[in-house]
């Protein structure tokens, strides 16, 4: 087997985490049933065509605003803050110090760019993939292997962790070794076990 040579991340969930009571505080403040947003913000097509880019991130608030029947609870909820979690970007910083290669693969919208330039990451990692650029969507195996391809490294070479087990198929599937992110300290488990931190 290859040395690790890098380590992919999932973005939301893992680098960049929302507050759910933000939604609560929304639907209950317009009048909407708990979990009324994301069920339509996630509903499998509306999701597929943002995160693919063939709606933009702007056109998908819009469509769910008017499924809601309410523009403004919509636009409230496109635009909630979060926060990046530092002992992660640690983790990433000391890999890099190791000479570890670090990139991001996000299932994301036409607005990534902007959102990773708010978020200071640019120096953190060296590639930024996103599914609403490279035409698909994790798991597919389509966009590991569109990593692996730009990076010119085999799957044995990178490790990829994501806070949906479900979203770790793909990969396991071009035999890249994989960590379900459910904290820090676990991940730095995992990569201790995989010879990657010492």
């Amino acid at each position: 087997m290859p040395p690790i040579r890098a380590v992919l991340f999932d973005l939301d969930g893992v680098i960049r985490h929302f507050d759910p009571e933000n939604v609560a505080v929304i639907e209950r403040t317009h009048g909407l049933s708990p979990g009324a947003i994301e069920a339509l913000a996630f509903s499998p097509q509306l999701l597929d065509q943002v995160t693919t880019g063939a709606i933009s991130r702007r056109e998908w608030v819009q469509r769910i605003g008017v499924a809601l029947g309410n523009a403004e609870a919509a636009e409230i909820w496109g635009t909630q803050p979060f926060q990046v979690d530092e002992q992660v970007l640690d983790l990433v910083d000391d890999l890099r110090a190791l000479g570890i290669r670090t990139a991001i693969l996000t299932n994301g919208t036409d607005t990534i760019p902007a959102e990773i330039a708010s978020m200071n990451l640019a120096s953190r990692f060296e590639a930024f993939f996103n599914s609403a650029e490279i035409g698909w969507t994790k798991p597919d195996v389509r966009a590991f292997q569109y990593v692996l391809d730009t990076m010119q490294l085999a799957p044995a070479e990178v490790f990829f962790t994501d806070d949906s087990a479900g979203k770790l198929v793909g990969a396991r599937a071009l035999s890249m070794p994989t960590h379900h992110f459910t904290g820090v300290e676990s991940l730095r488990g995992a990569l201790r076990q995989a010879g990657i931190l010492r």
